[in-house]
């Protein structure tokens, strides 16, 4: 339910060309079922002219009910239409957590 949240907030709020919103809370340390780290690829071109900072504060002030609850990360990928040319199949994979699998 967080991630199709997510999904939502961002689409009403910068009508992006493409977006991916991936709950990767499996690969960390958490309790199974939980929904606490995505990872999210923008391209929107309301994005032209900010740099990444001014991005992601953006998407954070969007999300500031999920990141202020069971939100504890997001890792974001911010592009607009022209930087995204050439780049889809080079967007980094998300590392795995230190201690994923090991909740008790």
């Amino acid at each position: 339910m967080t991630r199709e949240q997510i999904e939502e907030k961002l689409r009403l709020a910068f009508q992006p060309a493409y977006l991916e919103v991936h709950d990767e809370s499996y690969r960390h340390n958490v309790p199974a079922g939980s929904e606490s780290h995505f990872k999210v690829v923008i391209v929107s071109d309301l994005f032209a002219g900010q740099r990444f900072l001014a991005r992601h504060r953006a998407i954070y002030g969007e999300l500031a009910t999920e990141l202020s609850g069971s939100v504890h990360a997001l890792a974001l990928h911010t592009y607009t239409l022209k930087e995204w040319e050439g780049l889809q199949d080079t967007v980094l994979a998300s590392p795995n957590c230190r201690g994923a699998g090991t909740f008790a």
